[in-house]
């Protein structure tokens, strides 16, 4: 048994695709995880499964989200190692990553579904506005917003676009949150 996150992509925004966490954990356990914690209603659903391909557990939990809840819901799936590993090592430079209330929500994380082309990028790039920062780190974007995310251009549908791949957002105080539950929670 191994530890992941699925992070799903546009629920419960603005009254639309509305899941219920606890209905969303009761769906998870239909389909097999087990030690299943849901934070709060973005979608973010820590488990832990016997199938080691992560592609096949988001196709997985998808096809399951579409046929009980009729809607279709991006989901990315990370193993324990690769988030630990996005937590661990954000490339923003001397920021307090640990002062919470300070950056909380000043980083974000977008979790990409594919690597973005290099020509991509460099468009996404032209758009960033000190003191604004971002720097994709393979299916990574690490942005920075010291004026607020609901100020930058940079927004999840805006990245989506620039870079031609889906993505979730996800703000530090979030996956500073998910780390600690998969903290707490030893590998099988």
């Amino acid at each position: 048994m191994q530890a992941y996150i699925a992070l799903l992509r546009g629920i419960n925004v603005s009254g639309q695709k509305k899941i219920k966490m606890a209905d969303l954990k009761v769906l998870f356990q239909h389909l097999g995880f087990s030690e299943i914690q849901t934070y709060i209603q973005s979608g973010n659903v820590v488990f832990y499964a016997d199938q080691e391909d992560k592609h096949l557990l988001a196709d997985h939990i998808k096809t399951a989200i579409q046929k009980h809840y009729g809607f279709d819901v991006p989901v990315t799936v990370l193993s324990r190692n690769e988030f630990f590993s996005v937590h661990n090592n954000i490339p923003l430079g001397n920021f307090n990553v640990d002062d919470i209330n300070e950056n909380g929500t000043k980083i974000y994380i977008s979790f990409l579904s594919s690597k973005p082309e290099n020509d991509m990028i460099n468009k996404l790039l032209s758009y960033v506005v000190s003191p604004e920062k971002l720097i994709i780190e393979d299916k990574f974007a690490y942005l920075y917003c010291p004026n607020g995310y609901g100020k930058s251009k940079l927004s999840n549908n805006f990245i989506e676009n620039k870079l031609k791949v889906s993505a979730t957002t996800r703000n530090w105080k979030t996956v500073v949150k998910i780390h600690e539950m998969m903290n707490m929670k030893e590998p099988v």
